[in-house]
């Protein structure tokens, strides 16, 4: 079975053509700039095949986009599949499901209404999801269509956990709660460390630190979601590439008093020009800021150390919230690729059993354990795929089981 995985942004769509149960990644790609001037890009994985990349092609709309990567996907010479008959499934990364979805769903007219139902929670997210939907639609009519939640793996976390202390009313009447996000990240890595450690996933209590240009961190026993770091929006939680994280919120008050500025001002700062770059005043990406950190630029060093503080923190309060922890993973751009970063976060948690073994931590990009052998509790290194994800949940989905 081969499964087209899609996740539609405003004016991107990344896509993988993948078997979930071989997993066997047959071709992965990007449509850019749609809309505007149209950027090709096209990676076979089947030996002999050429890609493509940043091949100017028009894409006025989401539909082109979606002609192109299946026209491409199926093209005589460089083509994965021989035709459009061997895609037997599509899955969509949709960000926002809300509470009314705790599981993947076949797309049906009223599930399509649910997610645009959740327009206000992700303005920015929502709308372009549905975007690619329709477009697929549009262009492979009849193929099952699978959306995969961002949100539904957080379902699990209780009242407690999930509710604001503002008044409940704007709980009840307007959704306003604790969602998280990550969510088929957070799954993947907890279940593959299960099976890495031939453990049932029930008997453990572990701590996922997916960490990147977008970071969280998730309190899973059992496996399940108990706790997150992401709140009602992704912007709540840890620094990240551009994010803020969690703030005083009477800081938006201030700048907008004192500053003159308005509410979209603010959160574009906010969610833009804030986290390791407002910090840092260098970039958001961290391998240039531990490149200038090691140049001595002291701006670097503590954008650095506050995201590796306050991720340090994360831990702790998540292992508190199930009283104990089992296994702690890193993944993710940072957690998967930056040693440095893994063993500054770890470092001053052997209270609670956790010590780094800084020779096997020395990975990148690879399954590691890496944690001491007299580390009470096991540390591994985990890429993620959530596209793996998405495909397995949609070929389950779409062929009934």
């Amino acid at each position: 079975m081969n499964i087209l995985v899609i996740n539609a942004g405003s004016s991107s769509l990344k896509y993988q053509l993948l078997n979930p149960e071989t997993e066997e990644l047959l071709a992965k790609g990007l449509c850019e700039r749609i809309g505007i001037d149209g950027k090709f890009t096209y990676k076979p994985q089947i030996e002999g095949k050429e890609k493509l990349d940043a091949v100017d092609i028009a894409m006025p709309t989401h539909a082109e986009a979606i002609k192109t990567v299946l026209n491409t996907l199926v093209d005589p010479k460089n083509g994965v599949i021989a035709s459009m008959k061997e895609i037997d499934a599509v899955g969509h990364r949709v960000v926002h499901g809300g509470e009314k979805f705790a599981h993947s769903v076949l797309i049906t007219d009223d599930v399509m209404k649910a997610i645009e139902e959740c327009i206000p929670l992700a303005p920015l997210h929502n709308p372009a999801n549905i975007t690619g939907i329709k477009a697929c639609q549009e262009v492979m009519p009849g193929v099952p269509m699978v959306a995969v939640f961002d949100t539904a793996f957080h379902q699990t976390m209780p009242p407690r956990a999930f509710t604001y202390a503002i008044p409940y009313e704007y709980y009840t009447q307007d959704g306003i709660r604790r969602y998280g996000f990550h969510g088929t990240s957070h799954s993947y890595v907890s279940k593959r460390a299960a099976e890495i450690l031939d453990l049932p996933i029930e008997v453990l209590k572990i701590v996922t630190c997916h960490l990147g240009n977008g970071s969280s961190v998730d309190a899973i026993a059992g496996g399940k979601s108990i706790e997150t770091s992401m709140g009602f929006t992704p912007l709540d939680g840890l620094p990240m590439g551009t994010r803020c994280g969690s703030i005083d919120v009477s800081i938006i008050e201030y700048l907008m008093e004192n500053h003159n500025m308005t509410i979209d001002e603010v959160m574009n700062i906010l969610n833009k020009k804030s986290g390791m770059l407002g910090v840092s005043g260098v970039s958001s990406d961290f391998r240039d800021l531990e490149k200038a950190a090691d140049e001595g630029n002291e701006r670097a060093k503590l954008a650095i150390d506050m995201f590796c503080y306050k991720t340090h923190k994360r831990i702790g309060s998540a292992a508190a919230a199930m009283n104990g922890i089992d296994v702690l993973i890193f993944t993710a751009g940072v957690g998967e690729n930056s040693p440095e970063l893994r063993e500054k976060i770890a470092s001053g948690l052997d209270f609670m059993g956790v010590k780094i073994d800084h020779t096997r931590n020395m990975v990148r990009g690879k399954e590691a354990i890496v944690s001491t052998d007299d580390s009470r509790v096991k540390i591994l290194v985990i890429p993620t795929n959530e596209e793996l994800v998405i495909a397995q949940d949609t070929a389950s989905i779409a062929s009934g089981k």
